[in-house]
């Protein structure tokens, strides 16, 4: 075996999990490893530790699965398991690890495996993503076909029909289940909802697009076939999976049909941070996992913390006794203080914020910088009022989060550019692109898009429809001439009228030899001439809202700050992820106030796919 330099600074705990089943006889995998591992205890740092033992005793890195919650997650890990690599095998570190490809989320690593079996499934592997926003917008597109924006008592709007949607999908029940569970309010449009569904369901098939359920759905449904399930679960020696409390019984599913014994199988989690359900999250996939398998998976405590002081986790330890059913483990420091954490109540958000604002001036006054003082928040919208009175009492102050990059309107305007020269059928994306043309509205939009969508080749179909009255130019045919660069119409060549296009789209005899994958197929039109086109957005828009803010995820993580309050006690849990923030900075020198600014944290409401 080699070396084991690397593991010096892990703890006992911390190395049982790395080393568990690595070195055992040749050909032989351990059995499935649960990691519970409580809040600072060092998952992270555990789980990339890990997979770089892996390496360093002779695993391939690219029949290793890691699978994390967030893009950000699989590199930060990529990036540590590279670090620590580099301490045993020196310069070749960087091409191993380099090899370590299949690291990304449970949608992401979906996508890319249905991008690979497309074929044998019967999927076109051409398809687009839709994400959550886009998702809403063309379920609203099917709520308004069916006339449900306009019945006598309130339908449900586009976000909740979407949500009820999505947790029948993820918690794999079926729809009377959920409205009766969690959506009683609706349940009296369980059959319009169920017309909804199937609407948006052949619509997306319909446009070759796929939303973020999709990807999992579609991943479950390809291993629920035994010869596809043992492809793909031979592809990997080894999978790995990060915060596994937050998985739903769909990728819970897709992990047990990929390695069925548990074999090179390994799940990090901690039940008592299951606390967001986020996409039908269920606590009962890791306190459930040991049983899944025969023998019983092993199961390795990290309970020793390495962020808090001994009184903060006494409390911690004291909700989490409460719990009906969990693992045992009891969070313990070295790190002892005098001070115990206080509950304070207060009787309205007003109050709220103006007794947070006086113990930041007092912390203050006793020699505290601003930043290093923070105040947690649920979700963007709680820190309303204590902006406010910040901003009444002149305190400088930085807050992280807001609105995402991709959720910019001017990000989403360009992409939808580039999904509709890639898929023309895709509805929601032609429905933007459209609408940012001169005198295109919605209706006009509509009628075009129904126009060409009845087109076997949509994009040439676009070059002839009339440009609109008020657009001055015929800016949708210039549009699409320029798209249909290198297609058989191309000038110079004879060009092709509708019924010739649609005898042209006909099955015929193929000669042999010929792929009927790849015939009839013209070379994709170039996209170059719509991103040449000025958009209704400048692209160097900046990513917060106002002069000199600036957007960053997760730029406090490991930050050492002197007083942390938690905003919005009273507010319900809505959901959550890791800690975010916006600050206003002088884009060149930083924070500009002399102490600092201070910091504004909150809990994101969801987190990315």
């Amino acid at each position: 075996m080699a070396t084991a330099t690397h593991l010096e600074k892990l703890n006992e705990r911390q190395r049982c999990a790395v080393e568990y089943g690595i070195g055992a006889e040749e050909g032989a995998q351990a059995g499935p490893l649960l990691i519970i591992a409580g809040a600072g205890s060092g998952k992270t740092n555990t789980l990339a530790h890990r997979v770089a033992h892996l390496i360093v005793n002779g695993a391939d890195p690219r029949r290793i699965l890691l699978m994390t919650f967030s893009r950000r997650a699989a590199a930060e890990m990529s990036r540590r398991v590279e670090r620590i690599c580099a301490q045993v095998l020196g310069r070749s570190s960087g091409m191993m690890t380099d090899a370590l490809s299949w690291a990304g989320t449970f949608h992401g690593i979906g996508a890319r495996l249905l991008r690979i079996y497309a074929e044998q499934i019967g999927l076109n592997a051409e398809f687009t993503i839709h994400d959550r926003e886009d998702s809403a917008d063309l379920i609203n597109l099917i709520r308004h076909e069916l006339g449900f924006s306009k019945t006598e008592s309130r339908f449900p709007t586009k976000g909740t029909c979407l949500a009820i949607y999505s947790r029948t999908v993820n918690a794999e029940m079926r729809l009377n289940e959920v409205l009766r569970t969690w959506y009683p309010w609706v349940a009296g449009w369980e059959q319009q909802l169920q017309e909804l569904f199937a609407g948006y369901v052949e619509a997306k098939q319909a446009q070759n697009v796929l939303d973020y359920d999709d990807l999992l759905l579609y991943w479950a449904q390809m291993v629920s076939d035994a010869s596809l399930a043992d492809d793909i679960g031979n592809r990997f020696d080894y999978v790995l999976v990060d915060e596994y409390q937050d998985t739903n019984k769909l990728q819970s599913s897709v992990l047990l049909a990929l390695k069925p014994d548990g074999r090179g199988l390994t799940v990090v989690g901690d039940d008592a941070q299951s606390i967001y359900s986020f996409r039908a999250a269920t606590v009962r996939n890791i306190l459930d996992f040991p049983k899944q398998f025969a023998p019983a998976a092993e199961i390795v405590t990290l309970d020793r913390n390495y962020r808090s002081t001994q009184p903060i986790l006494a409390a911690a330890n004291g909700v989490i006794d409460l719990a009906r059913e969990r693992f045992t483990k009891n969070l313990w420091t070295d790190r002892e203080s005098a001070e115990r954490p206080k509950l304070l109540t207060v009787k309205d958000e007003a109050d709220q914020a103006n007794c947070i604002v006086e113990q930041v001036l007092a912390n203050r006054e006793s020699g505290m910088l601003l930043k290093q003082q923070a105040v947690l928040f649920r979700t963007s919208s709680h820190s309303g009022p204590l902006e406010v009175e910040l901003t009444r009492r002149n305190i400088p102050f930085v807050k992280f989060g807001g609105l995402k990059f991709l959720d910019s309107a001017h990000v989403k305007d360009m992409l939808a550019v580039l999904r509709f020269a890639q898929n023309p059928r895709d509805r929601v994306a032609g429905f933007r692109l459209l609408q940012m043309l001169p005198g295109v509205g919605p209706q006009t939009a509509g009628k075009i898009l129904d126009t060409i969508a009845a087109d076997p080749e949509p994009l040439m179909a676009l070059g002839e429809v009339p440009a609109p009255p008020r657009s001055g130019t015929d800016v949708v045919r210039a549009a699409s001439r320029a798209n249909t660069r290198g297609c058989r119409n191309a000038p110079g060549r004879p060009r092709a009228t509708r019924a010739d296009r649609r005898r042209l789209s006909e099955p015929r005899a193929l000669p042999h030899g010929v792929d009927a994958r790849s015939a009839g197929r013209d070379e994709r039109p170039g996209w170059r001439a719509f991103t040449r086109r000025r958009l209704s957005y400048p692209v160097d828009h900046p990513f917060g809202q106002g002069a000199g803010m600036a957007l960053r995820l997760h730029a406090q993580r490991g930050r050492r700050l002197h007083s942390v309050r938690p905003g919005d006690r009273h507010q319900p849990r809505t959901g959550g992820g890791a800690a975010t923030s916006l600050c206003r900075y002088d884009t060149r020198q930083g924070p500009t106030d002399a102490d600092g600014a201070a910091t504004l944290l909150h809990r994101r409401s969801a987190r990315a796919g």
